[in-house]
């Protein structure tokens, strides 16, 4: 009993490394100029290069997220958030670096967490709570998009959500930024998750920089559907995919058919978005007009 209760304590010992010795990268906001003044809390999440911290201002008491970055290259990852501004987009409150090469960065708190999160504890979604998902990550993409930033990432645990429902796009640990006669060919395509990747980021041969951000919206209709389902939708409840299932049933599977209670909108809006051929898919902008986003009316106020 005492072993279990020692290896309790430890896993609650939270540290964040060498914040005596972070710097900033870029000016950060003043509200957060310095690591020494945020107490961490819980820890978030964890990634492939790092772990993501609910942390304290000690003298304002705010709330934020802290995610310290170990391994990996982060300078996209940065660049990226420090370039965006967009209310879709999670908001970047400073980054810093360690005299041991670790990155942090302060971003901006959501406090229920990320829609994996909620679909896992609640069940599925309404189509007018999808409606409003979509919007808003639909918003979100064609900002990104529109300055040649594609995400490759886009999954349920990757879009953020606080108590009003209001989403966030977060992670852009593998995103790219598209140069002019920059191709993909060039590109570690297979960065990202399996699961939610487009058929054609599945074929190398088949990965064309013409419509390179097709993928993303691909990884939106996968995300929207799991939503709609409750699961993974491509498998039966339950059930976990190895690498090559995950292979063969993007490239060559059909799309999963919806539940004959769906809206013809809902439908015509999941196929436009899940067509293997990324030429044939909708775009963002495109979508922001597609009648399952435009039926509710507040989203144009």
């Amino acid at each position: 009993m005492s072993l279990v209760k020692h290896r309790l304590q430890l896993s609650l010992q939270l540290t964040v490394p060498e914040v005596k010795n972070c710097k900033p990268i870029i000016n950060a906001s003043q509200e957060v100029a310095d690591l020494l003044h945020l107490e961490k809390l819980c820890v978030l999440g964890h990634g492939n290069y790092g772990t993501v911290y609910k942390v304290r201002h000690r003298q304002t008491s705010a709330i934020y997220a802290l995610k310290i970055i170990r391994g990996g290259d982060p300078s996209h990852e940065i660049k990226i958030m420090h370039s965006t501004d967009s209310p879709f987009i999670i908001e970047c409150l400073g980054t810093y670096e360690s005299v041991s090469g670790e990155k942090a960065i302060v971003m901006k708190y959501m406090d229920a967490g990320t829609l994996d999160t909620l679909v896992k504890a609640n069940g599925p979604f309404s189509e007018s709570s999808i409606s409003h998902i979509a919007y808003q990550v639909l918003s979100g993409l064609n900002y990104l998009h529109a300055f040649n930033i594609v995400h490759l990432d886009i999954k349920p645990s990757n879009l953020l959500v606080d108590q009003s429902m209001n989403v966030k796009i977060c992670d852009f640990g593998v995103s790219k930024i598209i140069r002019e006669h920059e191709s993909p060919e060039f590109w570690d395509i297979y960065v990202g998750t399996y699961a939610y990747m487009s058929p054609e980021r599945l074929d190398s041969n088949g990965y064309n920089s013409r419509y390179v951000f097709a993928a993303d919206i691909w990884s939106l209709g996968v995300t929207l559907l799991e939503f709609y389902v409750g699961h993974f939708p491509f498998l039966p409840t339950g059930e976990k995919p190895n690498w090559m299932q995950l292979v063969l049933l993007m490239r060559f599977g059909d799309a999963p058919s919806l539940p004959k209670e769906a809206s013809e909108d809902f439908r015509s809006f999941i196929n436009c978005c899940l067509q293997k051929e990324p030429s044939k898919r909708w775009t963002a902008s495109q979508l922001l007009s597609h009648p399952f986003i435009c039926r509710n009316s507040r989203f144009q106020e």
